[in-house]
């Protein structure tokens, strides 16, 4: 099976041929429950045959664990076939079992705890430290990992470590980019206000934004999307799902932002589902579709932490949608008018 795919070259280098569907990887981490080696395989294999050649990790998914696994995986794939991006931002420091960071969000991972650290020495280490543990000698992408309030606490506390990245890890990212070790780089957050920051005083590629350009949440279309798409910066979407609720539907316990789903949400969702259904549309690929429909957007990287999950996303990934379901979403109020849909 081949996946459509989008090639970017906003530096005019040849740039990259992403997948319409990525891989993100943090499930592979034992993201809420430990999955075993064999499966983490399995299931990297079916994204592998479903076509799937652009994969996106972290130090922080399951501590060291998920960039491990992606070791095992790539070995002997030829490195120019497949598109790959990791993040800086934490460094992880060996320590006994009992006081590793992330118990009852990360199971059965390395003893390690989190170190932010954004400035230029912590960037390069960083690199260092994931390619070991990829196995690889370079890798194509960086992300800034969680420059955001969502991981900081308040804006003062996220002021002072924009402050410390763009002193520090920026310049070291655009070092690496000189220098040919990385084709680009950019962020990877949970907000786009902090994105806009970052695209706004900087030369920056890409941005991974998890959660907030969604059938559900389109906020970023006032702003932060419109001044991408002017300067030729793409776009990967994280969360296309809300953390599940577009994916399950409003069922009772869903997921929403990784807390149960509020009444409003659920009721929102419902509606939305309706819509699909009387159009014999899964909401699962109505959900995953939208974001693409963006002129920005290069990728969606849903999680998948079964097989299931991913032959889920295998199939919306070849999902057409016929235009009236958009333009039903409008007229009912469940979508902007102006979110592209074409």
């Amino acid at each position: 099976m081949t996946q459509r795919a989008r090639h970017w070259d906003r530096l005019g280098t040849g740039g990259l041929r992403f997948t319409e569907l990525g891989f993100g990887t943090a499930p592979l981490g034992n993201l809420y429950r430990a999955i075993s080696d064999a499966q983490a395989e399995a299931i990297l294999d079916q994204a592998w045959a479903g076509g799937v050649r652009y994969f996106d990790t972290a130090p922080l998914y399951g501590l060291g664990l998920s960039e491990t696994r992606l070791n095992r995986f790539l070995r002997g794939k030829p490195r120019d076939s497949y598109v790959l991006s990791t993040k800086v931002g934490r460094l992880l420091r060996a320590t006994t079992p009992d006081k590793r960071d992330g118990f009852g969000k990360w199971f059965e991972v390395p003893a390690r705890n989190e170190v932010y650290d954004y400035g230029y020495d912590a960037t390069m280490r960083s690199l260092e430290f994931s390619l070991e543990r990829l196995g690889l000698d370079r890798v194509d992408i960086l992300y800034a990992h969680d420059l955001d309030i969502a991981n900081h606490g308040s804006q003062a506390a996220l002021d002072a470590r924009l402050a410390a990245f763009m002193e520090g890890g920026y310049r070291a990212l655009m070092d690496l980019r000189t220098q040919g070790v990385i084709a680009a780089f950019g962020a990877g957050l949970n907000e786009w206000q902090p994105s806009q920051w970052l695209a706004e005083r900087g030369d920056f590629d890409l941005f991974l934004l998890a959660g907030r350009y969604t059938l559900l949440e389109q906020e970023a279309l006032d702003s932060f999307l419109p001044l991408c798409a002017a300067r030729g910066i793409g776009v990967v979407i994280g969360g296309p799902y809300n953390s599940g609720v577009l994916a399950t539907g409003a069922r009772p316990g869903a997921f929403y932002n990784y807390d149960p789903a509020p009444q409003a949400i659920l009721d929102r969702v419902a509606a939305i589902a309706a819509v699909c259904a009387a159009h014999d549309v899964r909401l699962v690929d109505a959900a995953f579709q939208f974001p693409l429909c963006h002129p920005a957007v290069v990728s969606v990287i849903p999680g998948g932490q079964g097989q299931a999950e991913m032959a889920s996303n295998l199939q919306a990934a070849t999902a057409r949608i016929p235009p009236a379901l958009w333009q039903d979403l409008k007229d009912k109020g469940l979508m902007r008018a102006d979110a592209p849909t074409e």
